[in-house]
């Protein structure tokens, strides 16, 4: 069972390169793997499963082929993308997440997570978070027109970008405690997660690992996890687009 593991791609309609790339990178890294898992930020925004857009519906066809080439797709909500829903996994084929999902990687436990909520020093962030991930304020916004949400999402990705600008860097990392709380709660001895934007693979006590997915750009490569039922890569694979 080969399996590949990615994050935050942060695909939009502004940036038609990376969705270029994204589409290369099928082709030239997915044909011989059994599993992909998109660990969260698949899209920069996603306003919701009803969204008509054509970059809505040019999503939904390239996840598509990935499932129709025979590869299963399995899709987690990000702080970009959290509301993306079971209505677009069930039309892409694709099976979607909850936030903690264990699995056996090469004879380990290993815990896959976005990895935003491991960054509890951010205290402004995790109310954030709390909030846009109630299923109260979650019905509410998707009561609300597509035009609406759409302008929702500009400022809150502006409101995003300008409150990480001021935050130390030490804050939007993760905390080494809710580390070691959520692995030993899990008990697993790797954790893969992305969100972050800080590719490594850093050893922990008790033989243990976490291994950070990379964020994408069309012009440089991405820094991946790459698992079978005997080995745990961490692969640095080029990102082209033509």
């Amino acid at each position: 069972m080969e399996r590949l593991f990615i994050s935050d791609l942060h695909l939009s309609d502004s940036a038609p390169d990376l969705c270029l790339a994204f589409e290369h990178f099928i082709a030239d890294h997915c044909s011989d793997i059994d599993e992909l898992y998109i660990l969260g930020d698949l899209v920069d925004a996603w306003i919701g499963d009803d969204d008509d857009s054509l970059f809505a519906q040019q999503m939904c066809a390239t996840l598509k082929s990935i499932v129709d080439s025979g590869c299963e797709l399995f899709l987690m909500q990000g702080n970009r993308d959290f509301l993306l829903g079971r209505n677009f996994a069930q039309a892409v084929g694709a099976t979607l997440l909850p936030d903690a999902h264990v699995l056996q990687l090469a004879g380990e436990r290993a815990l896959l997570m976005h990895g935003d909520s491991l960054c509890t020093d951010d205290s402004e962030y995790q109310e954030f978070r709390a909030q846009v991930r109630s299923e109260a304020w979650q019905k509410n916004l998707l009561e609300q027109p597509l035009d609406q949400r759409r302008a929702l999402a500009r400022q809150l990705r502006d409101m995003s970008q300008a409150a990480n600008q001021v935050k130390a860097d030490d804050i939007m990392d993760v905390n080494d405690a809710e580390v070691d709380r959520v692995m030993t709660g899990y008990d697993v001895t790797v954790l893969i997660h992305g969100h972050t934007h800080r590719p490594a693979r850093h050893p922990l006590p008790d033989l243990k690992e976490r291994i950070v997915l990379g964020d994408w750009h069309s012009d440089r490569p991405v820094w991946v996890c790459r698992a079978n039922d005997a080995t745990i890569e961490f692969l640095h694979l080029p990102l082209r687009t033509a």
